[in-house]
């Protein structure tokens, strides 16, 4: 059947195949299949290798190109500026709503630690003891990387994060278009690692089969729980943010909620069926304008940028996937930390807008989650079950877009009329 040619479910019936295979195994296939277990699972962790070395160069080449897409953006215009300066408050508020929100959840409905227990030791390479959180003044100057390719070695995210911002907008800043050579090299090495993580993703039905293999053998079914509550907590994440969205078009945009709810329902519809917001863009734009009475020049404008560098939705559902992961392991990042993770949320959300579902994630959490200290050995896992969460992160995306054009469009200058036709004397 089509369905069955996805790679998200390709990789989710991986995911439960490997798990069911390796509970079975724990009960009835003793040491002998313990060691062949071992021996498929290093594969997956060879598959877990191949994406991480991919992870620093990717994440530093988007960044310096979507920084510089932004900067170059901002200057067109005053509506432009507008749309961006609008974008940035919106992607702040989402991350600092994800760190109260998901933990907040987390405490009231909290992961069972039993099965955390058996997850973590189901993962590749737990971490040994509790990483020591950094003090205010080391992480200040950590800030700035001394050096930038030790920074990168040493997984060093959150600094690597602050030399590229400053790389993207010098580049845009040096004259006679030098800069431009430049960005078209970082351009071309993000497109290159873009196309190894493809190759690699290929192999992800093998890749999670290895690793879900382990976890079944030593978590059981188990996993399955902690799986479920992975992904409500993660869905929760983006419908949230997209409730948001819909509150601030009605009260700053000051439409009225049937209005709107007429304008955005196609495009929802539209949204949970593609999951793309790219595709919902022509309907975005249709009901901006024919519904929600944005101007052309309006609609035109910010919803195309909106789909090009922003995602309301992304710092949410991203730091809401670290947070759940801090809480398996049962690790508690300090509040500087959590600064320095919102930051690299905030960077990342804007890198990585328009790279493949797949690919976004991992270039997205993984970073996340290296600035918080935690490790990223589950990610593998959790992407097999991201097909969901991902419909919610689109709802919230498009949601967001269109409440933006709503906003810029109440305080837009009217647009001029089109001057009449001389007479003929």
């Amino acid at each position: 059947m089509k369905f069955l040619r996805s790679l998200s479910v390709q990789v989710l019936i991986a995911l439960v195949v490997g798990l069911g295979v390796g509970a079975v195994a724990a009960v009835y296939g003793g040491p002998g299949a313990a060691k062949v277990i071992a021996g498929v699972e290093a594969l997956g962790g060879l598959w877990l290798n191949a994406l991480r070395m991919t992870v620093v160069p990717l994440i530093f080449a988007v960044l310096v190109t979507g920084i510089a897409q932004v900067s170059d953006a901002a200057a067109t215009g005053r509506l432009a500026m507008r749309a961006v300066a609008w974008f940035l408050v919106l992607l702040l508020l989402s991350a600092v709503f994800a760190v109260l929100f998901v933990n907040g959840l987390l405490t009231v409905w909290p992961v069972s630690e039993a099965s955390s227990a058996a997850l973590r030791a189901g993962a590749q390479a737990p971490p040994v003891g509790t990483p020591i959180a950094p003090d205010f003044v080391t992480w200040v100057k950590s800030l700035a990387p001394a050096n930038p390719i030790k920074a990168a070695a040493e997984d060093a995210v959150l600094p690597v994060v602050v030399f590229a911002v400053f790389t993207g907008f010098a580049l845009t800043r040096l004259p006679d278009g030098r800069g431009r050579a430049l960005l078209e090299v970082f351009n071309g090495l993000g497109e290159a690692m873009i196309v190894i993580v493809r190759w690699v993703l290929q192999a992800a039905p093998i890749g999670v089969f290895a690793l879900g293999l382990g976890v079944g053998l030593r978590a059981g079914v188990g996993a399955a729980g902690v799986l479920g509550h992975y992904v409500v907590t993660a869905s929760l994440s983006g419908l949230a943010v997209a409730i948001i969205a819909y509150g601030l078009a009605i009260a700053v945009g000051r439409v009225p909620v049937g209005r709107w709810a007429r304008a955005t329902s196609p495009v929802l519809v539209a949204a949970f069926a593609t999951q793309s917001s790219l595709a919902c863009l022509p309907a975005m734009i249709e009901r901006s304008r024919d519904d929600l009475g944005a101007p052309p020049r309006v609609a035109n404008l910010v919803l195309p940028l909106a789909v090009a560098v922003f995602r309301m939705t992304s710092p949410a559902v991203n730091l809401s996937v670290c947070i759940f992961v801090a809480k398996v392991y049962g690790l508690h990042p300090s509040t500087l930390q959590y600064v320095g993770g919102v930051l690299v949320a905030l960077a990342v959300s804007i890198g990585s807008v328009g790279l493949p579902g797949q690919v976004s994630f991992i270039v997205s959490v993984a970073p996340i989650c290296l600035a918080l200290g935690l490790p990223i050995d589950l990610l593998p896992i959790l992407l097999a079950v991201e097909v969901v969460p991902d419909i919610f992160r689109t709802l919230g995306n498009v949601t967001g877009d269109m409440a933006v054009t709503t906003i810029v469009a109440r305080k837009a200058p009217p647009e001029a009329p089109l001057a009449a036709a001389p007479s003929q004397a």
